[in-house]
């Protein structure tokens, strides 16, 4: 008898214990279920190949209760930790680019089991998924599958954590296809409070320097707003914008003796570069499709095209000028002090500027993108106005710019020399749009374009050193420029042979089964976004990825590198850009071993990677 009941003992203990936690589990979780009913509706009831399309995620929560914000809304405490609101995506077909969703702003709480104000949503809330449809979609049915995360609770107590698999199908159709708007009332916020993407602070991280921004103040706004001005003033210091300046600078000089004209001419160079933020704020605001500062630089034509205007304006800097041209490339003849040569030249400054990305610049654009017209116009205008402003301060003071040579063998020195420059610039441009065309991603593109370019470059170090034997009479100024000469020789032939190069690293190049790959294999990926058109991607390549500490770090096992270059139509690369969050490069990523992102910057240190990759190692999946 004893020993019948010892036999049964353990497992009726058992049984009560599992049922003293299945039943409060099982009543709760059919609690959360009465607080929070989920549904989903698309925008329109079709779409097409290339389409912009909405899902929206719908969740009514009942009086009486509230669910926690987003990830970026919410707030924490010692003593209560708060589940975030979350969707995410389980299974969407290869056909679709799915972007980040936004939530809407989140309200203030008053909880009594938490220090502070909780961020919490009531009502009736709607989620926004932005979903774009490839040019090469094929009609047919596409099939989505979702994620919904939530807490429900009340001012005095929270339930269990909930999550709901949600299933949607998209009519796809062929192009000509009427297609209609539906649920306009569910759609209607879209576009101006409800496009908030996850939460109104901006984060800034410059070589491990960190700030952030809270935009919800008018204050905050204002803060952005100058930190974009002060980011569009630095794109003058890229080496996309670097060719121009001394060129505005001669021509400055021509007229420096007449206050009045050299501040028109800046003006109108001011104007120029103006004119083109806001017009390419409009195109990101409005334009469907359009998502990225420098995604004018992702067409071959184009960039050819920047390309071989450059190099016309290069024999200009020769005095090639002498036979007749087509009329715009006068509109952009730096010799021609007019209005309209300097607007075209703060157009083409500012062109330039897009494939880099200044300090400050990337994070103010990728917010201002995903906010209502008039606030991306607004911070688009300020990076336009900072990068505008220095030419602006030199029309302003022509004394700064009067000692510069105006006429002589000097002055015709710094023409022919930039002149070179400038033909390399173009040799560039030309290069990288035919290595786009040739490429096939998710393969590099090929790279021995970078020898004309710095062949180019050679001949101004080479042509600088033996016209300053010839001309200067100071033994500072000659010893100064042949040494100056003799340094962009030897560059040009280091860059010549390091740029077409393999690395020392042995990248992985993305695509999306092997990011799933590398994950399923509980790796550390270190995701490193660059293209051909991206000078600063260069240099941050060769400057701190190259370098010793990370090359070593890159050859352990349970470490992927894996790069994504959107050279070329690596419409894959482009869908993960935007998936991460972002809008520019250079960008570097890197995610844990269970797929969670946890470190994203655009300008980075050795300290940085090496901190976060170790990081990333110790978090389990």
């Amino acid at each position: 008898m004893i020993n019948m009941n010892k036999r049964w003992f353990e497992p009726l203990v058992i049984a009560l214990f599992a049922t003293v936690i299945l039943i409060p589990y099982c009543l709760a979780s059919n609690a959360a279920d009465e607080a929070v009913a989920v549904k989903t509706a698309w925008s329109a009831n079709l779409a097409r190949p290339g389409d912009s399309i909405l899902l929206a995620i719908v969740a009514d929560i009942s009086k009486g209760f509230h669910i926690n914000a987003d990830e970026r809304q919410i707030k924490s405490f010692e003593d209560f930790k708060p589940i975030a609101t979350k969707v995410s995506v389980i299974e969407a077909p290869d056909a679709i680019t799915i972007e980040a969703p936004r939530y809407p702003q989140a309200v203030p709480f008053k909880a009594q089991y938490a220090a502070g104000d909780l961020m919490s949503y009531e009502g009736q809330i709607i989620i926004y998924l932005p979903i774009k449809l490839e040019e090469t979609a094929a009609p047919g049915s596409l099939d989505l599958k979702l994620r919904f995360q939530y807490q429900a609770c009340t001012d005095t107590y929270c339930l269990f954590p909930k999550r709901i698999t949600l299933t949607e199908t998209l009519a796809v159709v062929k192009i000509g296809t009427n297609v209609s708007e539906i649920n306009q009332e569910l759609f209607s916020a879209y576009g101006a409070a409800a496009t908030v993407p996850s939460s109104a602070g901006v984060d800034f991280d410059l070589f491990g320097w960190t700030f952030s921004i809270d935009t919800s103040s008018g204050l905050g706004l204002v803060l952005l707003l100058l930190t974009a001005v002060f980011g569009g003033m630095l794109l003058n210091f890229t080496p996309c914008v670097l060719p121009l300046i001394p060129i505005k600078i001669i021509s400055l000089s021509h007229v420096a003796q007449n206050r009045k004209q050299c501040f028109m001419l800046g003006l109108a160079m001011f104007l120029g570069v103006l004119v083109f933020w806001l017009a390419l704020g409009v195109m990101i605001a409005l334009v469907s499709g359009f998502s990225a500062t420098n995604q004018l630089f992702q067409y071959p034509a184009f960039t050819i095209i920047v390309g071989i205007i450059i190099g016309i304006m290069a024999t200009g800097m020769f005095g090639f000028f002498s036979m007749r041209l087509p009329n715009f490339i006068y509109m952009i003849n730096p010799e021609q002090d007019t209005l309209h040569g300097s607007f075209g030249l703060g157009i083409l400054a500012a062109i330039l500027s897009t494939p880099c990305t200044a300090p400050f610049m990337g994070a103010a654009a990728a917010w201002a993108a995903t906010r209502p017209p008039s606030t991306t116009l607004a911070t688009f205008a300020a990076i336009g106005i900072g990068m505008a402003l220095p030419y602006l301060v030199l029309s302003a003071s022509p004394a700064l710019v009067e000692k510069m040579p105006k006429t002589g063998p000097a002055s015709v020195l710094i023409k022919e020399v930039m002149g070179f420059f400038m033909l390399a610039a173009a040799a560039y441009f030309i290069g990288v749009g035919l290595a786009a065309i040739m490429s096939s991603p998710p393969n590099p593109p090929n790279k021995l374009y970078w020898w004309p370019v710095m062949l180019f470059s050679f001949a101004s170090g080479a042509w600088l050193t033996y016209r300053t034997l010839q001309i200067a009479t100071g033994k500072k100024i000659r010893a100064f420029f042949t040494a100056l000469g003799i340094i962009v020789i030897a560059f040009s032939a280091w860059g010549a042979v390091r740029l077409t190069d393999q690395g020392p690293i042995d990248w992985v190049y993305y695509t999306e089964k092997r990011f799933e790959a590398a994950t399923n294999e509980r790796k550390v990926i270190v995701m490193v976004f660059t293209a051909e058109w991206c000078l600063n991607c260069k240099v941050i390549e060769q400057g701190v990825l190259n370098s010793p500490r990370i090359v070593a770090l890159f050859e352990r096992d349970d470490i992927v590198p894996m790069k994504v270059d959107i050279t070329g139509n690596n419409s894959a690369g482009k869908a993960k850009l935007r998936k991460v969050g972002n809008l520019t490069i250079p960008l570097l990523v890197i995610f844990s071993p269970n797929g969670k992102q946890v470190f994203k910057n655009d300008f980075y240190t050795v300290g940085q990677i090496q901190n976060a990759v170790t990081e990333a190692l110790q978090i389990r999946p």
